[in-house]
């Protein structure tokens, strides 16, 4: 497909670009959505492992490395003819380049899309993580009925909530979406801090570990097995051509990446440190589970259902943003010489139910994240953020990486490749 080139260019090639440039404050919030998604359920879970002090730096660390990581792919752009991420990979490893990222970002985008629908039925519906019986918000309210079901919740919200957002055809048209998202994970973070406060006050909070504690129960390899877990809450690079070629200036994209991961990065600090404060070892890897218990008092009850009312809302706007990336490549990827999906509705509308009928299928039949997290984090997760930008920049096909580039891109393969061997061997180990 012919690439659509210029500041303006349209998410959808053949579709009507904006009337006028995205602004920096909405690809920021555009931004923060795709990164702050399921992923960041599992980060106490990831302090627990880990230790503060570790988890941290690895915090610190992987955001640095996707800032990074986001510059090569709009240097190498701008230096290129294309404007999609694909488009760069196929530049540099000719259409298998191209395949190879269409695939990664169909796995990743689709994972977190299942994730995303799991996390909204455990909120709504409850769940029965290994026989323990875990009441939905709907559940506790009304009680148990087929009509407050997994199976009927997740029809309910998908068709009158997520349908009509995912038929939008610009990111930029869900920039209040993603803000009001952004906004709700910013609550979700509030309430979950106010409640670590209370039972710090109250005597209620382990003191955290600063540093991993290796039994044996837990291995020094054990430790590689939440690399993935933060690799996965930092991989947004899908969605960057998308959202930089709306802005008036591409450029500002590098600003607003920086200030989006600024962001990003203390939420998930706080989120994973007070919800360890609250629930110490006996963090689940969906911390959303540990709110499903009686509180001590009215308030509490009030906060705890807060907590996973705030989170679910917010991955329903975040649902729009990724779906939007995945329909696209899935549409490059299946059907290449057929007329631009924008000028096809009927391609388009099958494409958007198939996806929803597709995910809420796969939501149903896995009942934990947890899985689709490690797989998802050591496969293409990995592949996305960190080994195929740092791959472009040593093929450096239009002779524009420094020496400095090319040390940085190496160390970040190694490092990406070698966490992800690891992470997943002791996981099959396990399983054996």
């Amino acid at each position: 497909m012919s690439p659509v080139i210029g500041a303006n260019a349209p998410l959808l090639s053949g579709s009507k670009p904006p009337t006028k440039p995205a602004t920096v404050s909405g690809a920021v919030f555009n931004v923060a959505t795709s990164v702050i998604g399921a992923g960041i359920m599992s980060l106490p879970a990831t302090l627990k492992v880990l230790g503060v002090i570790p988890a941290l730096v690895l915090i610190l660390v992987i955001a640095l490395l996707a800032e990074i990581s986001v510059d090569f792919l709009m240097r190498f752009t701008r230096a290129g003819e294309t404007t999609t991420y694909s488009g760069v990979m196929r530049e540099a490893f000719g259409p298998l380049g191209a395949a190879a990222t269409r695939l990664a970002v169909v796995i990743n985008n689709m994972g977190c899309l299942i994730m995303y629908l799991i996390i909204m039925a455990d909120v709504f519906s409850g769940n029965k993580p290994e026989g323990v019986v875990h009441l939905g918000v709907l559940q506790q309210w009304f009680g148990v009925h087929w009509w407050n079901s997994r199976e009927f919740t997740l029809i309910f919200t998908m068709i009158f909530i997520l349908f009509p957002l995912v038929l939008y055809r610009h990111v930029e048209s869900l920039k209040f979406c993603s803000a009001v998202s952004t906004l709700l994970a910013v609550a979700f973070v509030t309430i979950c801090s106010v409640l670590a406060i209370i039972a710090l006050v109250e005597g209620k909070t382990q003191t955290p570990r600063l540093v991993p504690r290796l039994d044996k129960h837990t291995s020094f390899f054990d430790l590689f097995t939440a690399v993935p877990i933060i690799v996965t809450a930092y991989t947004f690079h899908f969605i960057v051509h998308a959202i930089g070629f709306e802005l008036g200036k591409p450029s500002e994209m590098t600003k607003a990446v920086r200030i989006a991961l600024i962001l990003c990065a203390l939420i998930y600090f706080s989120i994973g440190l007070f919800g360890y404060l609250l629930f110490g070892d006996s963090t689940q890897s969906d911390i959303l589970i540990n709110f499903d218990h009686n509180a001590d008092s009215s308030l509490g009850h009030i906060l705890n259902t807060l907590v996973r009312l705030s989170y679910a809302l917010h991955i329903m706007l975040t649902f729009p943003v990724l779906n939007f990336s995945l329909r696209t490549n899935i549409d490059e990827f299946l059907f290449p010489k057929k007329p631009l999906l924008a000028t096809d509705n009927k391609r388009f509308m099958i494409l958007t139910l198939a996806l929803l009928v597709l995910s809420y299928i796969a939501a149903v039949a896995i009942p934990d994240i947890w899985y689709v997290f490690q797989f998802m984090g050591s496969t293409s997760a990995v592949c996305l953020s960190l080994v195929f930008p740092g791959s472009i920049v040593l093929r450096d096909i239009h002779g524009i990486s420094t020496r400095k580039d090319k040390i940085i891109a190496l160390v970040m393969v190694i490092l990406a490749v070698a966490t992800s061997v690891v992470a997943v061997s002791n996981n099959i180990y396990k399983l054996f």
